[in-house]
């Protein structure tokens, strides 16, 4: 088992930045690839960005590229999300998860889930 646990949410005017973070415990955390998703009021959960097991590759949503930065730190067991220029359209809950195989912008290929963090942007 894997936990992980958000924070980090709250907030935001437009134009404005936040830093999610993801903190995991449980079993060996470079063996994941991680990732964020993000799920809007009466929308279906997507895909927001991705990071290899070791770092080296990231993915994102085209809606958030030059925008948000998906980094991860394996000593500390952590991983971020750095968002800039805030969009009220950001507005979501954001999840964190854990995929032990390969990773990509499905949500099937995650393994492990936590329990979202709030993000508010006003305009």
């Amino acid at each position: 088992q894997v936990q992980l646990v958000e924070s980090g949410g709250g907030l935001a005017q437009a134009g404005g930045s936040l830093r999610l973070s993801c903190a995991a415990s449980g079993r060996t955390f470079s063996n994941y690839g991680m990732g964020w998703f993000r799920q809007a009021p009466g929308k279906e959960r997507e895909f927001v960005a991705a990071i290899s097991r070791s770092g080296g590759t990231t993915y994102y949503v085209n809606s958030v590229k030059g925008r948000f930065t998906i980094s991860r730190d394996n000593a500390k067991n952590m991983v971020y999300l750095q968002m800039n220029s805030l969009k009220p359209e950001d507005t979501a809950v954001y999840y964190c998860a854990a995929a032990s195989g390969v990773i990509g912008g499905f949500k099937r290929e995650y393994d492990y889930w936590g329990q979202g963090t709030q993000v508010t942007v006003s305009s």
